[in-house]
């Protein structure tokens, strides 16, 4: 996948953009009804607005694609200036729309070449797609910030993991906008760390149907707690309540507790069969409790599951195109 992933990176440095034009407008995103499928914390009680910009950054005639630099204002303030703002790249189809559309983020070392390679993929073939930075990552970090978005820190943690699910809902908002999206038809796609969002997100957005998760899953605790590498940390864990209490800690961030919402999507699950990152059975355990959807196995681990990138970008492709 990396390969691929440069290719695409090198291309938008080195291609110019056919216009220049800074484009503004607002975002809105209303006030969630009560009786919305949406948690607590990911709701918006107060009405979001945002004045978001847009920059054309490169044409890629050979490719059919257009690539744009978007930044708004997160809905969640931080005491990092540099957070504050959400930065996100528009890959779009060239040609008449409606596209169908998606979110793309990124795996957890977050340089966005997967992410990106996914995105122009996805835009050669007619799904326009935004890859969106999630809090603490790249123009998001200050610099000589040691801050990270997943950490030992659990509250600055859940905090991010808040942020970033807002910030995507946001994002999903603006797509919706779009004159060239077909508001109808949005989803999103993310990788590793980037799926357990997408998870989250998508149950959270009713504005989402279609969503695939790569190499991810549910039931982190169970998935995680036996674990070889977590026999110290478990030991600690054991002895103030075990399982019972960490699970009641993460339940909102393990897209198994939002099983309900998600088997209402048109979900896609692509998982490893030897991964060694994310259990397989984090994958198994959330594809049973949301309806036995698609669920694509490689024969492959966390890592080397790159040697299936075509295998991949055809299942999402096919996953996300209009039907």
């Amino acid at each position: 996948m990396s390969r691929i992933a440069l290719a695409v990176t090198v291309g938008l440095c080195c291609s110019p953009a056919a216009f220049a034009a800074n484009t503004t407008g607002m975002i809105q995103v209303p006030v969630d009804p009560e009786k919305a499928p949406i948690a607590e914390g990911y709701r918006f009680k107060e009405a979001y607005k945002g004045d978001y910009k847009l920059a054309d950054r490169a044409d890629l005639r050979h490719s059919g694609v257009t690539v744009h630099d978007l930044t708004f204002p997160s809905p969640i303030t931080t005491d990092i200036a540099e957070n504050n703002t959400v930065h996100a790249e528009y890959f779009v189809p060239k040609g008449p729309g409606k596209f169908p559309a998606v979110v793309v983020l990124d795996i957890m070392q977050g340089n966005q070449l997967i992410a990106r390679a996914e995105a122009m993929w996805l835009a050669q073939n007619g799904v326009a797609s935004l890859v969106v930075l999630l809090p603490h990552y790249n123009q998001r970090r200050a610099p000589g910030s040691t801050v990270k978005l997943v950490s030992t820190d659990i509250v600055r943690t859940l905090e991010g993991v808040r942020q970033g699910v807002l910030d995507c809902r946001c994002a999903i908002a603006w797509l919706a906008g779009r004159p060239e999206v077909d508001a109808d038809n949005l989803g999103m796609v993310g990788t590793s760390l980037g799926s357990f969002f997408t998870g989250i997100t998508s149950a959270n957005e009713p504005r989402i149907k279609n969503v695939c998760m790569i190499l991810g899953g549910g039931g982190l605790v169970d998935a995680y707690y036996d674990h070889p590498k977590a026999k110290e940390v478990t030991k600690v864990l054991d002895a103030i309540g075990g399982k019972v209490i960490v699970k009641r800690l993460i339940a909102p961030v393990d897209p198994i507790t939002y099983a309900t919402q998600l088997k209402g999507k048109n979900l896609l699950l692509i998982a490893a069969k030897d991964d060694e990152v994310v259990p397989p059975k984090a994958a198994t355990a959330l594809w049973e409790v949301t309806g036995k959807q698609r669920i694509v196995w490689l024969d492959a681990g966390h890592i080397t599951a790159g040697l299936y990138i075509m295998s991949i970008l055809r299942e999402i492709r096919g996953h996300f195109q209009a039907k």
